[in-house]
């Protein structure tokens, strides 16, 4: 295997790592949801324009991809919330797997953005993906908090297909940095009036967690995945990305000592299984037609 591929493995491994401490940290820290997604997205905006300035990375961006690349700041402010939610309403576990439906959507979304042709393998794996959500919470029910959030986390993983779909496009133009420069810029904006309805005691209390969201989690994990966008096809971003919600519930085994049921293992088996699915027949599918 060649070592410059061996690194960007390396390096996609070390961005899920990075991104999977959000939800330990989600759970951990303890403030209103805007709250504490408006502070992250801030600390993030300053140590990736203070890096951007240390690297001598541009963030310029043509006028017309201006306004695409803040909507995709607004999707990344609706997945963050949502995904905070779906955190505070169960556990790591429950929370992650249930934002890890968005390759199966990003699959669906496909066909619909870009006017192709819905495959019935597709409706197979959405519906291993809506047994596996079953299984995440058997007892449905909207007065149930593990229910609530797990309809969170599917809006999250809306969101967060949706801006990925968009970045794919926009990607090879500009710089991983540069793209969340502008990102957590508008989350921090978004969200700045939430600030005003809690104490400075209060954000102070949770300065680690927040630290670590803003700078491990958010400006190294996200600016890293980002890059990574550049070395692999989409597809295979979402084989390697479903290590994600491992890493992060070993953390919450470790740390927060949240030892998923028997159930959300089996319901978090069957989701990462379709995605590993899709992933890999759409990796098989470039190859043939990369040969014709």
């Amino acid at each position: 295997m060649h070592r410059s591929h061996v690194s960007h493995l390396l390096e996609i491994n070390l961005a899920m790592l990075f991104i999977a401490t959000s939800g330990p940290l989600g759970r951990y820290v303890d403030l209103p949801v805007p709250v504490t997604t408006g502070i992250r997205g801030i600390i993030a905006f300053v140590l990736l324009v203070l890096f951007s300035k240390w690297r001598k990375t541009s963030l310029k961006i043509k006028s017309g991809d201006i306004p695409v690349v803040l909507f995709t700041g607004v999707l990344m402010a609706v997945h963050w919330l949502f995904y905070f939610y779906a955190l505070q309403w169960s556990n790591v576990a429950i929370g992650m797997l249930s934002l890890f439906t968005y390759p199966v959507i990003t699959a669906f979304l496909e066909p619909l953005l870009l006017k192709s042709k819905l495959q019935r393998m597709h409706l197979v794996l959405g519906g291993l993906v809506l047994l596996g959500i079953y299984f995440l919470s058997p007892n449905f029910n909207l007065e149930d908090s593990n229910t609530l959030a797990i309809g969170m986390g599917l809006i999250s993983a809306l969101a967060y297909a949706l801006r990925n779909i968009i970045l794919k496009l926009k990607v090879e133009k500009y710089q991983g940095t540069t793209l969340m420069v502008y990102q957590t810029g508008t989350i921090g904006m978004l969200m700045l009036p939430a600030l005003f309805f809690v104490s400075i005691e209060t954000v102070l209390n949770q300065w680690e967690g927040l630290l670590a969201l803003g700078v491990i989690t958010t400006a190294i994990g996200h600016s890293l995945f980002l890059m990574t966008f550049k070395h692999f096809s989409i597809t295979t971003v979402s084989i390697l990305s479903s290590i994600q919600p491992i890493y992060g519930i070993v953390i919450g085994v470790i740390f927060l000592h949240e030892i998923p049921k028997s159930t959300t293992l089996i319901g978090g088996a069957l989701i990462l299984s379709s995605v590993i699915i899709e992933s890999f027949r759409s990796s098989k599918r470039k190859m043939v037609n990369s040969q014709d």
